[in-house]
């Protein structure tokens, strides 16, 4: 169980003290009475409280200073203000220096226990979505992309393996699952970051307009060619080329990129001179090339110069562990964006955002959060913020955790201790325990998911 919260109560009628103290220590929590507003800051300031209580006229130091003091010297400490004054002006007052709430006397037990409870729970929420940015921030410091995940962890060390080498890289995935992302990370991670990394979206031009982005062209090459231009080979001279939607790459053009990735050479439109580049190809698709080949779609012998090394992205429902942490890294952008002060998400709106089935994958669910920044009216995202579609998804009960079938059975042992660990705070006799397994146990499967971590930063 974990400790009981601490509430100081600060008021200068002994019995109104005496009395709140009787009432909230049977409620289990730890009461600190303070007779007047300067032992209260002083108490304060030792450190060890959650919530104070406080009457608004006291003498020597008000309820509104003591409020003051207390943002400035504990800023996630929330102040609920009492008085036998309640006035609108004073409770507008009081929630504009960042009171959680104003009660006015003679208030019921009810009420004020109600209150507590809100209170205390608004700062365990803020305290998780702080520490949930700090797992964020480290995961940050590690590279581009973003996670945990055991499924992602896994695709991380052969991304690891690869980005020191040469080799043409086959990204896959679906729709919107970050195949650019990934493939800008084995950039920056190889011996080639220094220069430049070039993207190119197959899908998005027409056939002639992708030959001339490719290979760049000639003055006079055709109609409207004014002067000579470089195309995205040479640009990616001692770099990195990323041909995205590569499945969508024409009969015509297929046969030209397979020279380039055989022989490093190639033409200028209109051109005679050979031009040579080092350049490594990144290919992504969201198609099945094997069926495209085997339905002559698409070239056998250009395949197999793609399909050096495959990776696989995979979607976000089988990566839900890395929702939490992947929502609070669009909220904290779109927030900046928009000048929003955001803390994080309720839990409500966490369960919620983890039953969804993504079919978008990362790119929806970063449209989602960009949405709720928007709509959002208090500090806390709520499912009340989200799209009925996503708000209405079936949580799964708490303490049930979902396996897809077919899931490694090592995956499997990584989730249900991530997930254990989770719920107890990082307790790990206390996982044992649950677990039915000793601690040193733990401890040493913790320390092996490091080693076969190590290096990766999960998107």
């Amino acid at each position: 169980m974990s400790d009981p919260a601490t509430l100081l109560i600060a008021d200068d009628d002994p019995g109104l003290r005496q009395s709140l103290e009787r009432t909230l220590t049977r409620e289990g929590y730890r009461v600190i009475l303070a007779s007047d507003g300067n032992a209260a800051l002083e108490r304060l300031q030792a450190g060890g409280v959650d919530l104070v209580l406080t009457d608004l006229k006291m003498p020597g130091l008000s309820g509104i200073e003591l409020l003051r003091a207390v943002k400035a010297i504990a800023s996630e400490v929330d102040v609920i203000l009492l008085t036998a004054f309640g006035t609108v002006e004073e409770a507008v007052k009081a929630m504009k220096e960042g009171a959680y709430d104003f009660l006015t006397k003679p208030f019921q037990r009810a009420q004020l226990l109600r209150l507590i409870r809100q209170a205390l729970e608004r700062r365990d929420l803020i305290q998780q979505n702080r520490a949930l940015q700090q797992r964020l921030d480290d995961l940050l410091q590690q590279g581009a992309v973003i996670g945990s995940s055991p499924a992602f962890r896994r695709m991380m060390t052969l991304l690891e393996q690869v980005a020191g080498s040469s080799a043409t890289v086959l990204v896959q995935g679906e729709s919107g699952t970050g195949k650019e992302l990934v493939a800008r990370t084995i950039h920056a991670r190889s011996a080639r970051s220094r220069g430049p990394f070039v993207a190119v979206n197959c899908a998005a031009l027409p056939e002639t307009l992708l030959e001339s982005e490719l290979f760049g062209y000639e003055k006079g090459a055709f109609t409207g060619a004014a002067g000579r231009k470089e195309g995205r080979f040479e640009l990616a001279d001692g770099g990195t080329l990323f041909l995205d939607e590569v499945s969508d790459l024409s009969a015509v053009t297929q046969p030209k990129i397979l020279r380039v990735l055989q022989e490093g050479e190639f033409e200028r439109l209109g051109g005679t001179k050979t031009l040579r580049v080092d350049v490594r190809i990144v290919a992504a698709t969201n198609q099945g090339l094997a069926q495209m080949v085997r339905e002559k779609r698409f070239r056998e012998d250009l395949y197999y110069r793609l399909n050096v090394i495959t990776m696989t992205v995979p979607p976000l429902r089988e990566r839900s562990e890395d929702i939490r942490v992947l929502a609070q890294h669009f909220l904290r952008v779109y927030a900046a964006k928009n000048n929003r002060r955001l803390e994080g998400f309720t839990d409500d709106a966490i369960r919620r955002l983890e039953a969804y089935a993504w079919p978008g994958n990362v790119r929806e669910l970063e449209n989602v959060i960009e949405r709720g920044v928007v709509l959002t009216p208090g500090a806390l995202m709520d499912m009340t913020d989200l799209p009925p579609e996503i708000a209405g998804a079936t949580p799964l009960p708490e303490g049930v955790l979902s396996i897809r079938i077919g899931t490694p059975l090592a995956e499997v042992e990584a989730r249900l201790l991530e997930e254990t660990l989770r719920a107890t705070k990082g307790n790990k006799t206390l996982t044992a325990k649950l677990l039915g397994i000793d601690p040193t146990t733990v401890l040493r499967k913790l320390k092996r998911q490091d080693e076969q971590g190590e290096g990766d930063a999960a998107s």
